[in-house]
C-alpha cells in the first residue's frame, strides 16, 4: 500500500514537472555577455536613447517602406502567421534599427539566430526577448518597469546595444556581434548572424515580392 502511493506520488510529480517544462519560456541561444561598467557620459546618452518614442502610426504605409515589408513579411509568414502582428513586428524592427542607425537586415539576422523569432525566449544565461536583452541592462541604461519582453522594448534596448558596441568598434561589424553576444575574438557567433542574414534577410529592392529567389547578400568584412 505504501509502496504503491510513493509510486502514486512520484508519477503525479513526473507530469507536474513535464507540464512546467512546457509551459517554461523556450531557451534560446544568447552567450555569457558580461556587465560592463559604463562611463557616465556613456549611460546617459544610452538612457536618453532607449526613451520611450513609440513607432509612427503610419509608419508601415509609408511608400518607401511598403516594398520593404511585403518581401520580408513573406519570409516571416511561417514564423509569425498572423498578418496584422507580422507587419507590426516588421515596422517597428526597421523603425528601431533606422532609429539607431543599423541594417534592419541585421537585427533581422540577430533575431533570427538569437531567439528564431521567438518574443518570450529566455537563454540559460536569463538573456530576454527577441534581441535576448540581459536584464542588467535594465539596471544601468533603463529603469525597472521596463519589461524585456515587450516588442518595442526589446528591439530597441537591442539596437542602441549594437550601435554602442558598434561605435567602440569603429563599425567594425564582426567585432560589434562578438561583443554583443559575449564572445568577443571568436568566430562562431558573428558568423552564425551573418549567414542568417544573408541566407534569409537581405533586400533587393528592385524584387517583385511574389519573387523571393537568391538575392545578392552584402558584404560584411572582419
Amino acid at each position: 500500500m505504501g509502496h504503491g502511493t510513493n509510486r502514486g506520488r512520484l508519477q503525479v510529480a513526473a507530469v507536474a514537472a513535464g507540464l512546467l517544462f512546457a509551459l517554461a519560456p523556450p531557451a534560446a541561444r544568447a552567450g555569457a555577455q558580461a556587465e560592463e561598467h559604463l562611463a557616465p557620459a556613456v549611460a546617459t546618452l544610452m538612457s536618453r536613447a532607449i526613451s520611450d518614442q513609440p513607432v509612427p502610426a503610419n509608419y508601415a504605409a509609408r511608400p518607401e517602406l511598403r516594398a520593404w515589408l511585403d518581401q520580408m513579411s513573406q519570409r516571416l509568414a511561417s514564423r509569425i502567421p498572423d498578418t496584422r502582428a507580422r507587419e507590426d513586428f516588421l515596422a517597428t524592427v526597421h523603425y528601431e534599427a533606422t532609429r539607431a542607425g543599423l541594417d534592419p537586415q541585421l537585427v533581422l539576422g540577430v533575431i533570427h539566430h538569437e531567439s528564431a523569432f521567438r518574443k518570450y525566449a529566455v537563454s540559460i544565461a536569463g538573456a530576454r526577448g527577441y534581441m535576448q536583452v540581459m536584464p542588467f541592462w535594465v539596471r544601468l541604461i533603463g529603469s525597472s518597469e521596463q519589461n524585456l519582453f515587450h516588442l518595442r522594448t526589446n528591439l530597441r534596448y537591442g539596437c542602441v546595444i549594437l550601435r554602442h558596441y558598434l561605435d567602440i568598434e569603429a563599425g567594425d561589424v564582426y567585432r560589434a556581434l562578438g561583443r554583443y553576444n559575449g564572445s568577443l575574438g571568436q568566430p562562431q557567433y558573428p558568423s552564425a548572424v551573418l549567414a542568417a542574414m544573408n541566407r534569409n534577410w537581405t533586400y533587393n529592392p528592385g524584387a517583385a515580392a511574389t519573387k523571393l529567389g537568391a538575392v545578392t547578400a552584402p558584404t560584411v568584412t572582419r
